[in-house]
């Protein structure tokens, strides 16, 4: 069996309060956007491990038996004693770039496994484990428009549709660590929830909703403040850093005009086109 495991964007990010644990609480919005890998397993006798992976496309950093996708694979063997498997993967989504590249991988893995060998794993049980191998993995098991709040692991739906805006998505050749974009945070609790805004207009959205990680990253990034910046020169109705970067994205009209190409610098990913 095949998927294609779509990225997300995050429409703002706000730090809440730092917790006792050490981690913070955060409200963000989960939106999916059609960027997608290839994901395919087949049932291999004989093999000398259970799960062994296959990665082409872009480069993914790591051992590939540490994987999210094997790591899925193995979560579910313990308790079901699956098949050997051989997996490929291909990577399409930027790693690195707050998309939930890696996360969405993990999360359709599992519901491969489970409709591939009839584990009869209900959605709530399939978010369960999903959470086991990342916050926001859950969040791809039903993948729709989702509002995210505690340290991005508990989840509502929410009334929004973006079908036919267009999406420019960049991802240039910068790294921001998760250490790096949470440097200068102040947590604080927003007067408005993005649970709100998000039921307001698209021309509203660019004064009430931000990602907070921008005041952190953009000081020490120029560059993704200038995409941003030029995202907007080019008739975005919303822009921002998606999850702590580095990728960027602006939301235009459904009958905006983009240029067909642009410069945002070396080795830089970008994709355009429609929301569903």
């Amino acid at each position: 069996m095949i998927a294609f495991p779509n990225a997300k964007i995050n429409l703002g990010l706000q730090i809440v309060e730092r917790r006792p644990d050490g981690y913070h609480n955060l409200e963000t919005i989960f939106y999916p956007i059609p960027v997608e890998d290839a994901l395919e397993f087949c049932v291999r006798a004989g093999m000398p491990t259970k799960c062994h992976l296959n990665v082409s496309g872009i480069q993914v950093e790591g051992d590939n038996d540490d994987n999210l996708v094997c790591r899925a694979y193995r979560l579910l063997d313990e308790q079901y004693d699956l098949p050997p498997v051989d997996i490929f993967l291909h990577k399409h989504i930027p790693t690195g770039a707050g998309l939930g590249g890696g996360s969405s991988d993990a999360a359709f893995m599992l519901r491969l496994l489970n409709n591939t060998f009839e584990l009869g794993l209900t959605i709530e049980q399939l978010e369960a484990y999903a959470a086991v191998l990342g916050a926001d993995c859950a969040f791809f098991i039903q993948n729709r428009p989702t509002f995210a709040h505690g340290i991005g692991n508990l989840f509502r739906p929410v009334q929004l549709s973006l079908n036919g805006y267009q999406l420019w998505l960049v991802k240039p050749d910068i790294f921001v660590s998760t250490r790096e974009a949470f440097a200068q945070i102040t947590p604080r609790r927003p007067e408005v929830s993005l649970e709100e805004l998000v039921k307001q207009p698209i021309s509203c959205w660019l004064e009430a909703m931000v990602n907070d990680f921008e005041a952190s990253v953009f000081p020490q990034h120029p560059e993704l403040k200038a995409i941003k910046e030029r995202l907007y020169a080019h008739g975005a109705l919303y822009a921002a850093m998606s999850g702590s970067g580095s990728s960027l994205f602006g939301i235009f009209a459904p009958d905006a005009v983009l240029p067909a190409e642009e410069d945002f610098g070396p080795h830089a990913f970008q994709w355009q086109g429609r929301l569903r």
